[in-house]
């Protein structure tokens, strides 16, 4: 389904309109209900350290450790980022399809997925289904991705078909996601290839910065061979259980690692945000009070808030 043809979205016009009428104030205070971090934890800085984004920002949200709360990421801040009137697009590439089935789009069998685009080079505007959500949309992942990687493999120019697909569509789009498979196969070189920024999840626990140093070292190879533009803007810290000490820890931990690029919305460990893909939905749709879509909502205007 291509962009184009949704009688109901804004113009382009009306599109940057709102776009500036409803950017996030640079002012990013943490709501009171969010997860609490003690103050040596804690590190304020001001948003003019941070490099400033430009529309449209084309993010791949990668980790090659699984069970980090990357679809989760995905469906829950592009969700909150629609709330606040972007025009977001979300990329499964991931062969559960999780994304897909999260922002409540029937799993079955599509006339085309994003295996068609990157294997037959099917427009990926003909891939983009609508969500119930206002400003979302999703280019969904079947099973058939499962052999997309060994079918690449004698494929030409294999790294770069997901970035000349984008490159149609990504003026439609203020913000698009791509909700990478927990690998660094070639599906992962493509959605690196492709963005603009790296977003890394990294999961409150004692394994949090396992394998952080080969994706890094991957993101370096890229950047030096297919994508120079690439940068490491965002890591969120995910799964965060204020109970224990180990959660605080690897919160120090990674901040005295990363500085500034780590987020300061931290993402709690929540029933809420556990159960929400089973009802096809978001967190900050199934439960909007709860801790997880507050804090989601705190990371999205702390995303957006860096846009120029």
């Amino acid at each position: 389904m291509a962009p184009s043809t949704r009688g109901a979205d804004p113009s382009p016009t009306d599109k940057a309109g709102a776009r500036a009428e409803q950017r996030p104030s640079s002012s990013r205070a943490a709501p009171a209900a969010a997860p609490v971090v003690t103050e040596r934890i804690t590190q304020e800085r001001p948003d003019a350290e941070l490099p400033r984004r430009e529309f449209p920002r084309v993010i791949a949200i990668a980790n090659q450790k699984g069970g980090v709360g990357k679809t989760t990421t995905t469906v829950n801040l592009g969700a909150a980022l629609a709330d606040l009137g972007y025009r977001v697009l979300l990329i499964d590439l991931d062969p559960q399809g999780n994304a897909t089935t999260g922002v409540g789009v029937e799993a079955r069998n599509f006339e085309n997925s994003m295996y068609d685009v990157l294997l037959h080079e099917v427009p990926l505007e003909d891939v983009i289904e609508p969500t119930s959500i206002k400003n979302l949309f999703i280019a969904p992942s079947t099973l058939d991705l499962a052999g997309a990687e060994i079918e690449l493999v004698p494929a030409f120019s294999r790294e770069l078909r997901l970035r000349r697909a984008i490159d149609v569509v990504k003026e439609d789009f203020s913000f698009i996601l791509m909700d990478c498979p927990p690998s660094l196969g070639l599906i992962t070189v493509n959605a690196l290839a492709a963005a603009t920024e790296l977003l890394v999840p990294i999961q409150c626990e004692y394994y949090a910065l396992e394998g952080l140093a080969a994706l890094l070292k991957n993101v370096e190879l890229i950047r030096g061979n297919l994508n120079p533009s690439l940068d490491l803007s965002h890591i969120v810290l995910t799964m965060y259980d204020g109970r224990t000490k180990l959660s605080e820890q690897v919160v120090a931990e990674v901040r005295e690692h990363f500085g500034t690029t780590v987020a300061r919305a931290v993402i709690p460990r929540s029933v809420r945000i556990s159960e929400a893909p089973s009802f096809g939905a978001p967190v900050t749709v199934h439960d909007s009070s709860s801790r997880g879509a507050i804090a989601y909502r705190a990371l999205a205007k702390e995303v957006a808030s860096v846009s120029s």
